[in-house]
């Protein structure tokens, strides 16, 4: 019997080896017998970037120094993006520094309210404070503006953001971080601050709801802002020091664009094994699958054929394709894939050897497929395949996350014994 490893994407001849070495202790140990083999075809079959990375724009960055206006902009939207009250949080609990260095209290700070100059709290009843008016002024607009004859609602559908337009109006005014902010802004520089704050908040809310749906450019989005701000009461400016100190380089630091910008071409060179050996056997498997073909053939005698990611792939696609042809592939006796994509391109029709509904041909061996569902690039196969006593899942939970979970099945015991179960099963010997 022989055991016969297939790597995954991405992998290199170091990476192959330290990789191979844990795999045939663990199987040298169960079988002592057997012999372990692996197929590396990593540096002849694997991507590179033929032109050096030219195609890549940022390859070779500028200088390093202040970050782009226009880069820091868009990490302010995609930390309002991920959490639209974000800016209104920083209001609602810093407040407005007072003339003597102190915040504009809230109502657990009235006590020192006339001391600090701010006579609002003990405002004459039946006048409205400054933010409650803003506020106010926001729980007022339609959630529906027509789309004739009113800007803000042309704006809403001509950006695809109309349909979201009435619940982010209703999340952000009725949210505790935008009460809170109003009851600080007790003055009237404080309150158009905080109306731009607000639209800002629900422009937000509303890309973030309409995701990849939404059709709206940067400087729709900033005219939005203007238009809400106007009806709040504001003056269209975005909002002050308080809240760009804390934000600023916060959003710069914490979303991503800003590193993919930046970074952009190293990581596209570092993604290129991974991304690029997909992208390739897609276009161009026949290379590979034959080159599997000679490996497995060699050694005519029964083999056990255990494939990592992309490599589970090649293989289904070959032993398919093969067993199509009546033309079952000598001595595959077993078949054992490891977080692997293929159940998921088939299910997609992306699989080279097998439509969508298809059933796995006769000649096909058996299947054993493990997943751990923490690994995004491992898959389900017996669901999509159902009823095929061949196919077969087994679960392994190294209690990683992703990515690494994607490397830690080969030190787990019980992928090994569910291989050696699988092997009495289907009395290989």
């Amino acid at each position: 019997m022989r055991f016969l490893f297939v790597h995954g994407t991405g992998v290199r001849r170091e990476r192959h080896d330290r990789l191979f070495a844990q795999v045939r202790e663990r199987l040298t140990a169960r079988f002592p017998g057997a012999a372990v083999d692996s197929c590396y075809w990593g540096d002849r079959f694997g991507a590179t970037l033929g032109a050096g990375g030219r195609s890549v724009p940022g390859l070779r960055p500028g200088p390093q120094g202040t970050p782009d206006p226009v880069d820091a902009e868009t990490a302010e939207w995609a930390l309002l993006f991920a959490d639209p009250l974000c800016e209104l949080r920083v209001l609602a609990e810093a407040g407005w520094a007072a003339a003597g260095g102190r915040d504009v209290p809230g109502d657990e700070d009235a006590g020192y309210a006339e001391d600090a100059g701010y006579d609002d709290v003990f405002a004459m009843p039946g006048v409205q404070a400054a933010g409650g008016r803003v506020l106010a002024l926001l729980e007022g607009l339609p959630p529906a503006p027509p789309r004739t004859g009113d800007e803000l609602g042309a704006l809403l559908h001509g950006t695809g953001l109309v349909a979201g337009f009435a619940a982010a109006l209703d999340s952000t005014a009725g949210s505790a971080e935008a009460v809170r902010a109003a009851t600080r802004a007790t003055g009237e520089p404080q309150a158009r601050e905080l109306a731009t704050a607000l639209a800002r908040a629900v422009t937000a809310a509303a890309l973030a709801g309409a995701t990849d749906e939404a059709d709206c450019t940067g400087a729709e989005r900033d005219r939005l802002v203007e238009l809400l701000t106007t009806r709040l009461g504001g003056d269209g400016r975005v909002p002050g020091a308080r809240v760009a100190a804390v934000l600023g380089r916060l959003a710069l630091r914490v979303t991503t664009q800003p590193l993919l910008d930046a970074r952009r071409g190293s990581l596209t060179v570092g993604a290129t094994p991974v991304l690029g050996d997909i992208l390739r056997y897609q276009s161009r498997g026949l290379e590979l699958r034959d080159f599997l073909h000679a490996r497995i053939t060699a050694d005519p005698g029964p083999t056990v054929l255990i494939g990592h990611s992309l490599g589970g792939i090649a293989l289904v696609d070959l032993l398919s394709l093969a067993a199509a042809r009546g033309e079952a592939v000598p001595g595959a006796e077993l078949l054992v894939t490891v977080g692997s994509q293929a159940p998921y391109l088939y299910e997609l029709g992306a699989l080279t050897a097998l439509e969508p509904g298809a059933k796995l041909p006769y000649g096909f061996p058996r299947w054993l497929n493990v997943y751990d569902r923490h690994d995004v690039l491992s898959y389900l196969a017996a669901p999509v395949f159902p009823g095929d006593p061949r196919v077969t899942d087994h679960e392994v939970r190294s209690r990683q996350p992703f990515p690494a979970c994607h490397s830690a099945y080969w030190k787990q015991d019980s992928l090994y014994e569910r291989i050696e179960q699988a092997v009495t099963e289907a009395e290989i010997g």
